[in-house]
């Protein structure tokens, strides 16, 4: 696997030359400073690709391999008339990012949120701190802070019970540090939403349900598919984070099922996944290495992280990168044999890109800020255990072979 290292732009506290000394070859990064919606011009494109590469030398060149996100347009998921023009505006900034020699694009389809945390400083018993979702904090924030119409019923009985127990102690200020968290916006801004405002965001979806944002979906990709397999470009959506439904919006690629009906819908090989395993391991229901068998030959992008479910399986937290209940053993040794097939098949660009998903945050960068699971010994301690273990298995797989 080609591996890579997401940088946020110059603004990241994680430098181009901490990925360098990293050993990564590949940088993940997007345009966050272009609003949503807006055409990714060349110029803007070739000035970060100068930026990406200006410290190359014969020794550990850095490019631009990934484009994590090129985000969709809010008026694409609803499907309000308006999307024909930002459906246009996404395929231009497709060819341009072609004409520029990137190749993998990675997107999402979650309405509204991102991805979604109650804590982002969860601290574990070595002092080192984590990423956690607990879904009580989380009712808590739909119950009593934004008081949504009807969340009730988007929680059983002690799921509301404990909502409100941890309501009634909750301090103001663990109070607004719950509000602030959830209401984190797109990774690599410091922007949030505001409270007063986020109702409204969430009644612009009161009809579009699942079927309409299923419907979306396929009208997007059945759009700007073509123009991306002409280019050249491989498409490859982030499943949703959880992969299930929240505050009443809804989730369309949690599952196989989803995922496997998403292929069919624009059956073109560029229309693929990004294999996020921490996002999809959320799920018990979810199979793991048997979906990256299935799925392999449209993996075009792989987040490697994990995550450990707690005593209530909604719960859970960011683990390390080879524990919690990922087997990571099973996908690293399916993503090999995939990557072998499509070199003996003389597939292009065969490596498939590989980032360590977030890490914790522990030794010097404790204290330090920096976007929320992205610091930098955390990233490189998962990173350097994933490639042991890449290491291993292509061993196990070459004697195999013999």
């Amino acid at each position: 696997m080609k591996h890579t290292m997401r940088w946020f732009g110059p603004d990241d506290p994680v430098s181009l030359m901490d990925i360098r000394q990293a050993g990564c070859r590949g940088v993940v990064t997007a345009l966050h400073q272009i609003p949503v919606g807006d055409t990714w011009q060349p110029a803007e494109i070739k000035k970060r690709q100068q930026l990406v590469e200006a410290g190359n030398s014969g020794y550990s060149p850095l490019y631009w391999d990934v484009v994590e996100s090129l985000p969709v347009h809010e008026d694409i998921k609803k499907g309000r008339p308006a999307r024909r023009i930002f459906i246009d505006r996404y395929i231009q900034s497709l060819r341009n990012l072609a004409n520029s020699g990137i190749r993998t694009v990675c997107y999402n389809f979650m309405p509204v949120l991102d991805w979604s945390r109650t804590n982002v400083s969860y601290k574990l018993p070595d002092g080192s701190m984590t990423l956690r979702y607990v879904l009580a904090d989380f009712a808590l924030f739909d119950l009593y802070i934004l008081k949504r119409p009807d969340a009730e019923k988007d929680y059983d009985q002690p799921t509301r019970e404990a909502a409100y127990k941890r309501w009634k102690s909750a301090t103001r200020h663990e109070l607004a540090r719950l509000t602030d968290t959830i209401l984190l916006g797109l990774p690599g801004t410091e922007e949030k939403f505001e409270l007063a405002e986020f109702q409204g965001l969430l009644d612009a979806y009161r009809d579009v349900g699942e079927a309409g944002l299923r419907e979306n979906l396929y009208h997007f990709l059945q759009e700007a598919g073509p123009a991306a397999s002409e280019a050249g470009i491989n498409l490859c959506i982030h499943p949703d984070d959880p992969p299930r439904p929240l505050l009443g919006l809804p989730r369309v690629v949690s599952t196989a099922s989803d995922i496997s009906r998403l292929f069919s819908a624009y059956p073109h090989s560029s229309n693929g996944l990004t294999f996020c395993t921490g996002s999809l391991g959320v799920r018990p229901d979810n199979n793991l290495p048997q979906m990256a068998e299935t799925f392999a030959s449209r993996i075009h992008f792989v987040h490697l992280r994990s995550t450990l479910r707690e005593q209530n399986p909604l719960d859970f937290h960011e683990a390390p990168h080879l524990q919690g209940d990922v087997d990571m053993y099973a996908i690293v040794k399916t993503l090999k044999k995939e990557e072998q097939r499509r070199y003996a098949e003389g597939v292009q660009n065969a490596e498939i890109p590989m980032r360590p998903d977030h890490g914790f945050q522990m030794l010097d960068d404790l204290g330090k800020t920096t976007y929320p699971g992205y610091s930098a010994i955390g990233r490189l301690k998962g990173l350097a255990e994933l490639r042991g273990l890449e290491l291993a298995v292509e061993k196990e797989l070459l004697f195999q072979s013999q």
